[in-house]
């Protein structure tokens, strides 16, 4: 369930990316990268506690 919750966030996360930049708006970007940036951490780290 947290693999599935990561790769929600990380979609979403790029979705803000690229509708952050279509709308030229800087803020919904650094959301963005911000959710993507911590979706792939949280991602990590739950790997890393099933081993």
């Amino acid at each position: 369930m947290k693999y599935f919750l990561a790769f929600l966030a990380l979609a979403l996360g790029v979705a803000g990316v690229v509708f952050g930049e279509a709308d030229d708006s800087p803020g919904l970007q650094l959301l963005g990268v911000v959710l993507a940036v911590g979706a792939v951490a949280s991602g990590i780290r739950a790997a890393r506690r099933n081993r």
